[in-house]
């Protein structure tokens, strides 16, 4: 309702024609009128399942020249005080909403259900109409009085700015009510139906959506440029409508819908608390038609790749608590699941390849946590958005037990450290012998890598961290138990970059010039007698710079770590010890597998 003594204003000029126009009661013969062929027509001659038994005017059924209902554009119908449960989410900005108002209080007097539309002030006594003139129970036409799950409206569109995701001013073509307030007119002209639905502009491709919201980078987006076929899977039931055949027809309704969107924050088309947690809900990211195949794999923005079966497998990043806004998360905070859009903005993602540490485009537009702990609101580096997660946050687990247990990869990955995996920083040690490898060839020592690198689906396709069955998240398969056989599959993961034949050549870890057996020393000496990699090398890195790290441990060059369940101080020592005396020269004091090392030395 408009404050009394207001005069209701509207952005376009047609509304006020209609408005003063309907008045005269128009009949089926009295010339053209837009309204005649929509749904709105409820006359005698209207198409739709609700019409009147006799009645031949077509305005009357919201408009009268004489004794219309107060404060209303000469409205026909009464204006009941009613109680709705209005839209509420933790990302609207515009604050709590007030109870619908002015143009949106006079859709509801026909849409909330509960009047009959042949309820009309003039003619006295209303007008007869077929099924006793209400909307059908559960139709889409029939909102109720719950609107939880349709777009905020009745608030102005200045209270919801400051906003870099809305248009700023709002556009004046559209049509607003009051001072500027966000009404279903906004987006429907009760007159016109061109472009179905009664929408005031096509929304093809989005464009009436944006008209409102902007999204940085969505035009140039994987969704919004996707000429992926929907067919089979857009539109969600209980929508029927519209039609469209591609993904970038549909926009941002693929996602989102204005109206019963069955989870209300962001307005999405799709439920998603468990058992229907994340993207793979609707069919997109999932087996089967019509993403997951050969033909369109070059243009859906997943690749085709089955991202459900890897999120369901044992070792993944499991959504068990849905899809939340990239908003709405608080980079850094600690969290027992992860979403989608915790890696993935889907109004930024782009299939863009990047070089080590530079985000992809799949990761664009995503928060993270620098290499100090301090949270970014967009990270430039992909190491930023696993830190979120995987730093400070880090649960107090270490899936192998070391001399130095550190299980925040912040600052495993310190370039600080004596050693570790060059994903902050360039490597300290440049002398690699085993890089390049057959599968890498293009590799250097110095050259930087991705967390994903490692950590990524083992079937392949998606670079992408979603699930292995080699936890954690493992590429490829790496053997941490005593007692493995060596061969290429053992350290599948290790052999991508390490070259096998290096390796086993000793090339990187000569033999001890005291221990000239066949099974002594040496990288292959180690690897015959069972000892896997992780028996010796921490893949992160060593943080002795860290609180935790115990003084006498050793040198820690070359990710020398110790697992202490297979390798073991000394009679009288506190730590089994490395000490680096030069390059590709070392010296141990330690037990492993019985054999006492006593300042054994190599070459």
């Amino acid at each position: 309702m408009l404050p009394e003594g207001t005069r209701p204003t509207f952005r376009r000029g047609r509304i006020g024609v209609v408005a003063l126009g309907a008045f005269l009661l128009c009949d089926l013969g009295a010339g053209d009128s837009d309204i005649a062929t929509t749904k709105h027509n409820l006359a005698v001659s209207g198409t739709g399942a609700v019409r009147a038994l006799n009645e031949t005017r077509i305005c009357v059924f919201c408009h009268t020249p004489h004794n219309a209902a107060p404060l209303s554009p000469l409205w026909n119908r009464q204006i009941e005080p009613k109680v709705y449960t209005v839209y509420t989410s933790p990302t609207l900005r515009a604050g709590p909403l007030p109870q619908p108002s002015g143009p949106t209080k006079l859709c509801l007097t026909c849409h909330d259900g509960t009047i009959a539309t042949g309820a009309v002030i003039n003619p006295r006594g209303g007008i007869a109409m077929t099924g006793g003139g209400l909307l059908p129970p559960g139709g889409l036409t029939n909102f109720g009085q719950d609107l939880s799950g349709h777009h905020p409206v009745s608030f102005p569109y200045g209270s919801a700015l400051p906003n870099l995701e809305l248009v700023t001013p709002p556009p004046d073509d559209l049509l607003y009510g009051g001072t500027d307030e966000v009404h279903c007119m906004t987006c429907h002209d009760p007159h016109d139906d061109q472009f179905g639905m009664f929408l005031a502009k096509d929304n093809r491709f989005s464009a009436l959506c944006t008209r409102c919201h902007q999204m940085t980078g969505w035009t140039g987006s994987a969704h919004a440029t996707s000429t992926a076929p929907v067919t089979g899977v857009l539109p969600v039931p209980p929508r029927t409508w519209p039609t469209y055949k591609r993904l970038d027809e549909w926009g941002c309704e693929a996602c989102h819908t204005p109206h019963f969107a069955p989870t209300a924050e962001q307005l999405l088309v799709f439920p998603v608390a468990p058992p229907n947690p994340d993207c793979t809900t609707m069919g997109c990211h999932t087996a089967g038609p019509p993403f997951h195949t050969s033909a369109v794999a070059a243009t859906h923005p997943g690749g085709a790749v089955d991202i459900a079966r890897q999120t369901q497998k044992l070792s993944a990043h499991h959504g068990t608590s849905g899809m939340r806004s990239p908003t709405a998360r608080v980079p850094g905070t600690a969290t027992t699941n992860v979403a989608c859009v915790d890696c993935h903005n889907p109004h930024r993602t782009t299939k863009w390849t990047a070089e080590a540490p530079y985000v992809s485009g799949p990761l664009q537009g995503v928060s993270g946590v620098d290499r100090d702990g301090i949270p970014v609101e967009e990270a430039r580096f992909e190491y930023e958005i696993c830190l979120k997660c995987h730093g400070d946050n880090s649960p107090d687990l270490d899936l192998v037990p070391r001399v130095i247990s550190v299980t925040n990869t912040r600052l495993a990955f310190d370039p600080a450290n004596p050693s570790y995996h060059p994903v902050i920083g360039v490597g300290r040690n440049t002398n690699t012998p085993s890089i390049p490898s057959p599968l890498r060839p293009d590799l250097r020592a110095g050259d930087r890598m991705y967390c994903s690198d490692c950590h990524a689906d083992d079937a392949g396709g998606s670079r992408g961290p979603h699930g292995s069955a080699y936890a954690p998240i493992l590429r490829e398969r790496y053997e941490t138990q005593d007692q493995t056989p060596e061969s290429y599959e053992s350290y599948a993961l290790c052999y991508r970059c390490h070259d096998r034949t290096s390796i086993l050549g000793d090339a990187g870890f000569p033999r001890s010039l005291s221990r000239k057996t066949a099974s002594g020393g040496g990288h292959s000496g180690h690897l015959a007698s069972g000892a896997p990699c992780s028996a010796c090398h921490d893949p992160h890195g060593v943080a002795v710079g860290a609180s935790t790290a115990p003084d006498g441990t050793g040198s820690h060059t070359r990710l020398i770590n110790f697992d202490t369940r297979i390798v073991l101080p000394r009679a009288g020592a506190a730590y089994p010890v490395f000490t680096r005396r030069g390059p590709l020269s070392g010296r141990c004091n330690l037990v492993c597998h019985g054999v006492d090392h006593d300042n054994t030395s190599y070459p």
